[in-house]
């Protein structure tokens, strides 16, 4: 066991734990000190369940040493930092930079939703953080404000949690049938397991520029079934305070991901609305994006594929409003219905949506019951949520 103490616990003889900062289903984070080197840092623990069976253990170690690789392997101003990873009674640790401030859910739950300047600064940073990790191969897939730090003092943009990112070449650890995320910021394709790419990430922000912007995501809803239908069939309604920066919302907010306004695209335009105070209706070529940021290729770019959409700078309304009925999402329409139609009879929206997707274990979301305010802390990822049973 670790050193204990009145007020402390000294975990690996290094590291003292000293005040809980927040705690999710993926752990619990420590505000510590790093006995050898006399710094602050943030102690990421797995929670120790002794029901769990060996393999459960072992799958949920590989789990948190899979996020330390994740975050390790990019260098970038606005990626937590990683600075060590160390196991004690055999529970991993991961040992972060200790960001001295709230994340942007507390933000949003303290002050209130920000202006079209602050929440464009905001996307700048994070799109150049996410253009950092895709280029790398990893996909965030757990955007949403209580997963974005913003440092006091200097007003930093941290993207953190990178609990449930899905690192190219290495195996998906999540159980079969299980959904991790939170779904009013999780891409349509995504929630019903046709596909996930850097592409859906970029939806997760758009979303999230809308909760900045008005206080909440434009998909919550009061029911797991009013979301999935919200996100995957409903009207996309942008907050009327997204209005400087609606282009933008409604390029990252399109539901066919090949439509999708992509990462450099997005940049460019927001980093001229920072400098002009208007949102261009498409990209000026003058602002370049940050270095990094990887362009998407699109189908019509593969070798041996043929356009299946014509390429355009940025979706307009009536290609917004479009019917997204092309196969396989037609199965995700006839979900999102059955969702709606049969909530109120106790019939679970999950197994629906796992039902009617790819046929192979689609995913499950779990509920999305708004979470209370976290305090100042590197953010905890979603729980995974096993699928019930029909």
């Amino acid at each position: 066991m670790g050193t204990e103490g009145a007020n402390f616990r000294v975990v690996a003889g290094r590291y003292r734990l000293e005040a809980r900062l927040g705690r999710g289903g993926m752990g619990v984070v420590w505000r510590a000190t790093d006995q050898l080197l006399g710094r602050s840092v943030a102690v990421k623990e797995l929670p120790y369940d002794e029901t769990l069976s060996a393999a459960e253990a072992r799958r949920q170690r590989d789990r948190t040493l899979r996020e330390a690789r994740a975050v390790a392997q990019l260098s970038h101003p606005h990626v937590i930092v990683v600075h060590d990873v160390i196991e004690n009674d055999e529970r991993p640790y991961i040992v972060m930079e200790l960001i001295e401030g709230g994340s942007l859910a507390d933000r949003l739950a303290h002050r209130g939703p920000v202006d079209a300047a602050e929440a464009a600064r905001i996307g700048i940073a994070l799109l150049g953080a996410l253009g950092a990790a895709h280029a790398a191969g990893v996909l965030h897939r757990d955007l949403k404000p209580d997963n974005v730090l913003l440092e006091a003092g200097t007003d930093r943009v941290v993207l953190t949690d990178f609990g449930i990112a899905q690192v190219a070449g290495a195996p998906t650890l999540t159980e079969n049938g299980a959904f991790v995320g939170s779904p009013e910021y999780t891409a349509p394709e995504r929630m019903s397991g046709v596909r996930t790419g850097p592409e859906s990430d970029l939806w997760s922000l758009g979303a999230l520029l809308c909760a900045a912007l008005s206080g909440e995501s434009p998909f919550h809803r009061d029911s797991l079934g009013g979301v999935l239908h919200a996100v995957v069939v409903g009207d996309i309604q942008p907050p009327e305070q997204a209005g400087p920066l609606l282009p933008v919302v409604r390029g990252l907010l399109e539901r066919d991901p090949d439509r999708r306004l992509d990462a450099g695209r997005a940049e460019r335009m927001l980093r001229a609305f920072r400098d002009t105070g208007r949102t261009p209706p498409s990209p000026p070529p003058a602002y370049a994006p940050t270095v990094g940021a990887v362009p998407r290729r699109r189908p019509q770019d593969l070798p041996g594929r043929q356009p299946t959409v014509p390429p355009v700078d940025l979706p307009g309304p009536e290609q917004r409003e479009e019917p997204f009925l092309r196969q396989p999402t037609r199965r995700v329409l006839i979900a999102a219905l059955l969702v709606a139609a049969m909530a109120g009879a106790g019939v679970s929206a999950a197994a629906l949506l796992r039902e009617e997707s790819t046929g192979d274990g689609g995913p499950t979301p779990k509920s999305s019951a708004p979470t209370a305010p976290k305090t100042p802390a590197t953010r905890q990822a979603s729980p995974t949520t096993p699928a019930p049973t029909p």
